[in-house]
């Protein structure tokens, strides 16, 4: 397991195909923040890769960056742990407003639960 800083949060590489992000608090992920993280990924994940999305702290997106942030060609699926209720929320939508990835996404209020749905996928 390895744990890389990005800019905007870390991201720990659990699987050749498989990584854990967790946003920094109060962050505001944005365009340039989304072609690190995309960029970050297709370089250090075997493709097709499956995603874990830890909610544990509290950010926003800008609307560019909500429209993008799903669209990388080589995510398989992702599962997103939410322990709030406006984690909740705003995960929803997020996949309101990617409709076309949205079944590729599951949410989930426990870690292991997620963990255990990505790597039976």
């Amino acid at each position: 397991m390895k744990v890389y800083k990005l800019s905007f949060g870390s991201v720990i590489i659990l699987a050749p195909n498989l990584a854990e992000v967790i946003i920094n608090e109060g962050v505001i992920i944005d365009e340039l923040n989304v072609d690190e993280y995309h960029d970050f990924l297709l370089t250090n994940l075997d493709e097709p890769f499956s995603l874990l999305v830890n909610k544990k702290h509290s950010y926003t997106y800008t609307f560019e960056a909500q429209k993008i942030i799903g669209k990388l060609k080589g995510i398989k699926n992702t599962a997103v742990v939410t322990s709030t209720t406006g984690a909740l929320m705003s995960t929803e939508m997020l996949m309101h407003i990617n409709s076309d990835v949205r079944d590729s996404v599951k949410i989930f209020n426990n870690r292991e639960e997620a963990l255990a749905y990505l790597k039976k996928e």
